[in-house]
């Protein structure tokens, strides 16, 4: 039997967010959703996903576990799909530090509904932002910046740092060159960006971005900005979440946006396909910790504003759960043994919506066997 199905996948990264939640392009299957599970959303339309997601929907409310025979044969609109964005999850803005801020989703049962978090430092100069969120929450994005204004006339988004080049920390790129904002980021963000890519772990593919969307200022390891009085330190950290990672300092607040590299209170989701590694995320950690104050605030890319002590913490779990799972492959346990066995208790707190206890085992696994 032949079906025409959607694959329910989530936007990268941004994990847990059930909101950004969107249909892939139809995709014909000989089978029927081997290993999956068939599960229809409030709106009607049906989906095949993973036990894990599934789970999480009807958790949230937003759909219900059906039998197998279940099916769609008409293609079906993404926007179909996409809860509607209500006052229960738009943004918060969380002040830091003299004049930076941080954006993050209010409603925090759907961590980061905007996408990664947003840092900005609103003055004299204007507006400069780091990472600018998922497209759908673009008005709202907006709305909250043109709140964080200084003064009548300085409200214009100068700069636009990008921390990586993943979807859920560059989508309203495109809207933001368009309107004269310099984008800078690392070397790698603007070759991924400029060219397709693919997410084989999330069975997403990306077309190339416009011109607009492109960063136009690159750098290989570091550069620095002076604005709205303050020196910016942007710093380039290999092979960790992906290979095309900074992670950005204001020296004048003390605070520090660390991007992707801090997925705060929960395992994180490594690019293993794009440069990223377990082994190298836990060694660039491990220099932040060395490198910069103990009282720095942190941004994460996800999660809420936090300090160091989490971010010592985080860096534990990553050692401690990678020694588990490097010893049981030293001892010539398969993967699926590995994943049975699980990890102590004290880890289950780690788990996300979407990235599980055996997901991320998967993970350390897969980025010990690569490297």
């Amino acid at each position: 039997m032949k079906l025409t199905i959607f694959v329910l996948i989530p936007i990268v990264l941004s994990i847990g967010i059930i909101s950004a939640i969107q249909f892939s392009d139809a995709v014909e299957y000989s089978q029927i959703c081997i290993d999956k599970i068939w599960i229809e959303s409030t709106k009607g339309k049906i989906a095949c996903v993973t036990p894990f997601t599934a789970s999480a929907l009807v958790e949230r409310g937003w759909g219900t576990i059906l039998t197998d025979d279940a099916f769609i044969e008409e293609p079906i609109e993404m926007s179909d799909q996409l809860p509607e964005l209500t006052t229960e999850n738009k943004l918060e803005v969380i002040p830091v530090a003299n004049n930076i801020s941080m954006l993050i989703g209010i409603d925090q049962s759907v961590e980061g509904n905007i996408g990664g978090n947003i840092g900005v430092s609103a003055g004299s100069d204007g507006l400069l932002i780091i990472d600018d969120g998922m497209e759908f929450a673009l008005d709202d994005i907006k709305a909250q910046l043109f709140e964080l204004k200084t003064c009548a006339t300085c409200d214009d988004i100068e700069f636009l740092l990008n921390t990586h080049w993943h979807v859920d920390h560059v989508s309203n790129n495109a809207h933001f060159g368009e309107h004269d904002t310099i984008i800078i980021a690392q070397s790698n963000v603007r070759d991924l960006l400029s060219s397709p890519q693919e997410q084989k772990a999330f069975g997403m593919k990306f077309d190339a971005y416009p011109k607009e969307a492109l960063p136009i200022i690159t750098f290989d390891e570091s550069v620095f900005l002076f604005f709205n009085d303050e020196k910016i330190q942007v710093t380039h950290l290999p092979n960790g979440h992906t290979n095309s990672d900074s992670i950005v300092y204001f020296t004048g607040s003390n605070v520090l946006h660390l991007g992707d590299h801090f997925f705060n209170g929960m395992f994180p989701f490594v690019d293993l396909e794009h440069g990223g590694s377990v082994e190298g995320l836990t060694n660039n950690v491990e220099k932040i910790i060395n490198e910069y104050p103990e009282n720095v605030q942190i941004i994460p890319g996800h999660g809420p504003l936090t300090n160091m002590e989490d971010l010592v913490d985080y860096h534990g779990m990553l050692i401690e759960t990678t020694k588990i799972v490097q010893d049981q492959m030293n001892a010539g346990n398969t993967l699926e043994e590995i994943q049975d066995v699980g990890l102590p208790e004290k880890f289950q707190k780690w788990e996300g919506a979407w990235i599980d206890e055996a997901t991320w085992i998967l993970i350390v696994h897969t980025s010990l066997s690569l490297n």
